[in-house]
């Protein structure tokens, strides 16, 4: 399972460096703005943390360096905007598919003894 998480992880970045850096009438919509940049890093941080485990330290690099990496890069862009705001939405959603991880693992481990 945690090749797959691994594999879906590299996959759903990939789409959301897609969706942050192209011109704003190529990126797809679902929902409002907010709630798909809590829900993309909310997803990124749990399928990380399901394929990292053991290494949390790399998954906060991985999540919280992406959304503050795309957030500067969107200031780069003709189109784009990059906003403390959505950098800091993006990561209170990584930081919050982590910790439901950790929580879930807590409440397994809990129910083992």
């Amino acid at each position: 399972m945690a090749k797959l998480c691994l594999f879906a992880g590299w996959v759903v970045l990939a789409f959301v460096v897609f969706a942050t850096l192209a011109p704003i009438y190529d990126r797809p919509t679902i929902a409002p703005p907010r709630v798909e940049h809590f829900t993309a890093f909310f997803v990124l941080g749990l399928l990380f943390m399901l394929a990292y485990p053991n290494r949390a330290a790399l998954v906060v690099l991985i999540v919280v360096g992406s959304a503050v990496a795309l957030e500067t890069l969107q200031l780069l862009t003709p189109d784009r905007h990059g906003r403390l705001i959505d950098a800091s939405i993006k990561v209170a959603g990584g930081l919050s598919g982590m910790a439901l991880f950790v929580l879930a693992r807590a409440i397994a481990v809990q129910n083992e003894g």
